[in-house]
């Protein structure tokens, strides 16, 4: 059996761990008046090349997003590339398909709803298995089941769950149902894929388990703000989260609050949930709960960093500073697009 050289591949990473930007250089973009001082500032760091790239054709915000969607799918392509050929390939590519994922529901998000093809293509970021190309081909299909079937000609296998839910989602004009499938699918396969006693099987696994108590979260708070029946909620909750089992989701969709949801997770890792200001609750803005989730979600991943050096978890806490870098360059920039005050944009900010 071939070994993963995982001296050879880590010694990578941390050489590009160490390019990321740390807290002085994200807040040298925080205090910057505009988006073209940002893109200036970022011109000062690691992201020099690609701006300078991306200014060739772009200005101003146009600019610095696609320096930093080539700069994000460059870096994981670099992390496959050193591990091609070896067992860990597989790992590394289950880390890298969350964003197949991500990209097709923002496919079918935009084509929902009649978004113009230049704003979905913007919001994408092909560092999985689909790339730039593909997925230009997708966004330019006219509607959802067009979408689908471009990805079932092709046999990609994200089409199956799409197809066989397609007639549900048509009938009852309800895009999560598309999204469920496509997350049961990915999640199984993932889960699938990493099984295993051995340690990078492990720290892969855990990771995967807490993103489907986030996402099964996510879910349920949708489904209480939604007043949607509690004896429905079973068919849009994934199985295999590591805290939070079916039966605890459902219970915490019947108690038909957000706040009585969440003070039942006391005495689960989600219980810090109960700190956020009393108005979320009371006005029902789900965005502000979610977005602790996905910090807390982005802390879990940048912690693999400090376990074992000679394993996959340099990969996994790289892939998710990376990941944590980039959304935070790309909030401030769009920020510095609208009037919104400092105090307020580092309130839209992930872990830093």
């Amino acid at each position: 059996m071939i070994r993963v050289d995982y001296g050879y591949m880590n010694a990578r990473i941390r050489g590009m761990k160490g390019r990321l930007l740390n807290r002085e250089a994200l807040e040298r973009l925080i205090v910057k008046p505009d988006v073209e001082s940002v893109m200036v500032e970022l011109q000062r760091t690691s992201y020099r090349e690609e701006i300078e790239k991306a200014s060739v054709r772009f200005s101003g915000m146009s600019c610095i997003e696609t320096a930093v969607r080539n700069d994000f799918t460059s870096a994981f392509r670099k992390i496959l590339w050193y591990v091609h050929g070896e067992d860990a390939e597989k790992f590394i590519r289950v880390l890298l398909n969350r964003w197949d994922v991500q990209n097709i529901k923002t496919i079918l998000r935009g084509k929902n709803i009649h978004v113009p093809a230049p704003e979905i293509m913007d919001c994408l970021v092909p560092a999985g298995e689909l790339d730039e190309v593909t997925l230009a081909e997708l966004v330019k299909q006219p509607d959802v089941k067009s979408v689908i079937d471009l990805l079932a000609t092709w046999r990609i296998p994200y089409a199956q769950p799409l197809t066989r839910s397609f007639k549900q989602y048509f009938e009852r004009q309800d895009l999560p149902v598309l999204e469920y499938a496509l997350d049961r699918f990915s999640f199984n396969h993932a889960l699938e894929t990493v099984k295993g006693d051995a340690y990078d099987n492990q720290i892969l696994r855990l990771m995967i388990m807490a993103e489907i108590d986030v996402t099964n979260l996510k879910t349920v708070l949708k489904l209480i703000r939604d007043r949607a029946p509690a004896d429905e909620a079973g068919q849009y909750l994934l199985k295999g989260g590591i805290s939070l089992d079916l039966a605890k989701l459902q219970s915490l969709v019947r108690t038909g609050s957000i706040e009585a949801a969440v003070k039942q997770l006391k005495g689960t890792p989600y219980e810090f949930l109960g700190k956020v200001p009393a108005e979320v609750f009371i006005q029902e803005k789900i965005s502000v709960i979610e977005k602790e989730l996905d910090k807390y979600l982005i802390k879990k991943g940048v912690s693999q960093f400090f376990k074992d050096p000679l394993s996959i978890a340099l990969a996994v806490g790289y892939l998710w500073a990376k990941y944590n870098e980039v959304t935070n360059i790309r909030i401030i920039a769009r920020c510095k697009t609208v009037d919104i005050s400092e105090k307020e944009l580092r309130e839209e900010l992930l872990y830093v």
